[in-house]
């Protein structure tokens, strides 16, 4: 039900910033927990980050020094800044929210970050 358009995604040398953005179709304070997910060319989907709706995020260890994931109630988005890139971080990275405890989550369509010199 949860809708999610997702956008900033593109190249970059190593080094590098970009910012994702996630737009919900709802009020991201009804949202009982967003993330960012991230599947490269041959591997498995992976967590990448998260944030509640009370404010507390979690990241994996290979990002946590260098990527920031936030929300602007007030514009219904999600963000994940991403500093210092690697080749590593080359993915395509999905957006995905649980409205609620149990519910089915809602994934967006994938945005594509390649990190190449």
């Amino acid at each position: 039900q949860v809708q999610l358009v997702e956008s900033g995604g593109g190249l970059v040398q190593p080094g590098g910033s970009l910012r994702l953005s996630c737009a919900a179709s709802v009020s991201i304070s009804d949202i009982y927990v967003m993330g960012w997910y991230r599947q490269a060319g041959g591997k498995q989907r992976e967590l990448v980050a998260t944030i509640t709706s009370g404010g507390t995020t979690n990241y994996i260890d290979s990002v946590k020094a260098r990527f920031t994931i936030s929300r602007d109630n007030a514009e219904n988005t999600m963000y994940l800044k991403m500093n210092s890139l690697t080749p590593e971080d080359t993915a395509v990275y999905y957006c995905n929210a649980r409205r609620r405890y149990g519910a089915p989550a809602s994934w967006g369509q994938g945005t594509q970050v390649t990190v190449s010199s």
